[in-house]
């Protein structure tokens, strides 16, 4: 049975009363029998990935989950950091449960220089690494990281390795499309963001405050 049969398909609806009480009392055995099953917790690894938009959006809607349940969460930019990010400035209201860090300087074709993107890109990594080896934090977020791993500037297993070592219960999020096969393998969790429409590609919109900063 997959996720999304518990939603009313059209079929449902040719059903009387009582066949369709049977069938949501079936299906409702069914998924009390897999949740008695499932393990009770263990710290997922998750990958928003994909040409589409909304990587960093769905990664900071499971960073204020995390914060709403009292836990403590560090957010760890890669390439950005040029400009100051409007959801830094939201989330600064839980200074005694956040810690942000915009490590970048920018897209590629801004900063033009290879040698300082790779020194930032691994000194955002180790800033990452303490913060996933801190017991103290429940979720880590390494937003970009995967297009720093595309573009060469880390190395996938050296990654891979320093996930190996977070404790149990740790909860880390990598965004930005392209991420490398190996971490998507690794991954527990695994959404891609599909693109279909775009307002700057079809339309020559610039990006839009609220939306994309």
């Amino acid at each position: 049975m997959q996720p999304n049969d518990s939603l009313e398909t059209t079929s449902d609806m040719t059903l009387t009363n009582e066949q369709y009480r049977k069938k949501m009392q079936r299906r409702k055995e069914v998924q009390d029998q897999r949740l008695a099953q499932a393990m009770p917790d263990k710290g997922l690894i998750i990958v928003n990935t994909g040409n589409g938009k909304g990587k960093t959006t769905a990664a900071l809607g499971m960073v204020l989950r995390s914060l709403g349940h009292g836990y403590k969460v560090a957010i760890i930019q890669f390439i950005k950091g040029s400009w100051e990010p409007a959801e830094k400035r939201v989330l600064s209201l839980w200074p005694d449960q956040l810690e942000f860090h915009a490590m970048g300087e920018g897209f590629t074709w801004e900063t033009q220089d290879r040698d300082r993107d790779i020194e930032k890109a691994i000194a955002a990594w180790q800033k990452g690494l303490e913060y996933i080896l801190n017991p103290d934090f429940k979720l880590v977020l390494l937003d970009e990281i995967n297009i720093a791993i595309k573009l060469g500037y880390l190395r996938v297993e050296e990654v891979l390795s320093g996930l190996e070592q977070k404790p149990a219960d740790k909860h880390v999020i990598l965004t930005g499309r392209s991420a490398p096969t190996a971490l998507i393998q690794r991954a527990d969790l695994v959404t891609e963001m599909t693109l279909i429409k775009h307002p700057f590609r079809d339309q020559g919109v610039k990006a839009q405050p609220g939306i994309e900063y």
